[in-house]
């Protein structure tokens, strides 16, 4: 592990005890438990598909709670049921106290340490104790619906190789994820796309000359300004993603059971799309631009020039290429948010990097957003466009199924 990867690992927990230690001041209390319950989560140390199925979990049992409380979205989305003037609070705080105990006990102070902070702001009082107990409900009944999603599988990933031949000896990515049960897709192929460009194509030879330009680490084609992008979203640690989410979720007018809507559509979205992504992932199992341009005399394909050299500006992360990560999530993202906005005016859109200190991106356009995600994994060096493109619409896909079941009216 390099230095600056032991540092994205360690800034965090630095960054969730500071948190954790100060008041909560954001629109409301279910965008303030989204940042505890993420920085909880990289605390720690989940890589991002299993962080971001801890957060669906904790944000769906969030919305069962308030909405149980608040009765504002139709009967017909409620699970629970609460007494009048039961503390939104106090359900929010208990629905993310039990679920994150149980997902992440190895957080157990710091979930402690802010579910006591939540509480002590509320006075004593029914409505108090009948939130808490909405909200462990909550927590019961999400975790029991979710207990059985294949997440516990072991890994069973069979390296290819022929006897006696060395490969390398890291295990990739949750191979198990294609076997985890989608919260809304029907099965984890459900999306799967068609194959890659096939090696001898037009298609194929652009996309590797694209990547070998542009995403090698000492690249003279790259721009300045590609290369902060490329650097911006090199970050797998920080939910990158959340502050994005929360820019809608912050804006003037917004009602807290809105919020709790908003956030477990987001992240049962994020869940469903890796789920998806590490299903054809594997199925393909397709190369890295590392991988093909250090061997690009043995694709039969006279455009492909192998460079023995060749590295990519960042570390190539451990999973196959096709298709591209990064690019379901924020299509995903960006589709439920554009349901949620409809059209009302677009907040601007913005985040922070784990990777880029200091820096925060803006978008005025949710569509200006997923091209720039998809473009840094090109200027990164890790994925090829056609990669890219195929990722971002699968994740469009996902968002108009989630989008279909929470914000379509019901019949």
């Amino acid at each position: 592990m390099t230095n600056h990867m032991k540092h994205r690992w360690t800034t965090p927990l630095v960054v969730a005890a500071a948190l954790l230690a100060s008041p909560m001041a954001q629109a409301d209390v279910v965008t303030d438990w989204n940042i505890t319950a993420s920085n909880i989560a990289v605390a720690a140390q989940l890589p991002p598909p299993p962080a971001y199925r801890v957060m669906a979990m904790a944000q769906s049992a969030v919305y069962e709670a308030v909405n149980a409380i608040t009765k504002r979205d139709p009967p017909e989305r409620m699970t629970l049921d609460a007494a009048s003037g039961a503390s939104v609070e106090a359900a929010v705080a208990a629905a993310n106290r039990a679920t994150l105990l149980k997902l992440v006990p190895s957080q157990q102070a710091a979930i402690d340490s802010a579910y006591q902070i939540a509480l002590s702001a509320i006075a004593d009082s029914p409505a108090k104790r009948e939130g808490i107990a909405v909200g462990d409900k909550a927590a019961a009944a999400i975790l029991a619906l979710r207990a059985d999603d294949g997440a516990a599988t072991s890994e069973s990933y069979r390296p290819h190789t022929t006897a006696g031949v060395y490969v390398p000896t890291v295990i990739p990515a949750v191979p198990q994820w294609p076997q985890r049960k989608p919260w809304v897709m029907t099965s984890a192929n459900q999306f799967r796309p068609g194959p890659p460009p096939s090696l001898t194509s037009d298609s194929w030879a652009r996309d590797y000359n694209e990547s070998k330009a542009l995403g090698a680490k000492n690249s003279t084609t790259r721009s300045t300004e590609q290369t902060a992008i490329a650097r911006f979203w090199e970050d797998i640690v920080s939910l990158i993603y959340f502050p994005v989410v929360r820019s809608v979720a912050n804006a003037p007018g917004r009602e807290v059971t809105q919020n709790a809507h908003l956030f477990a559509a987001v992240t049962q979205a994020i869940d469903d799309a890796y789920i998806a992504i590490f299903d054809a992932k594997y199925h393909y199992n397709f190369w890295r631009p590392i991988t093909a341009i250090r061997n690009g005399d043995t694709d039969g394909n006279a455009a492909t020039e192998r460079e023995a050299s060749w590295a990519p500006f960042i570390d190539t992360p451990m999973h196959p290429e096709y298709p591209c990560a990064h690019c379901i999530v924020s299509g995903a993202v960006g589709t439920v948010l554009q349901a949620e906005i409809g059209t009302g005016l677009m907040p601007t859109l913005t985040t922070t990097s784990d990777t880029a200190p200091g820096v925060a991106r803006s978008w005025t356009n949710i569509d200006d957003f997923m091209q720039e995600v998809a473009n840094a994994r090109i200027y990164d060096g890790v994925h090829y466009r056609t990669s890219t493109e195929v990722g971002t619409e699968m994740g469009k896909k996902i968002g108009q199924l989630v989008a279909a079941k929470y914000f379509q009216p019901l019949k």
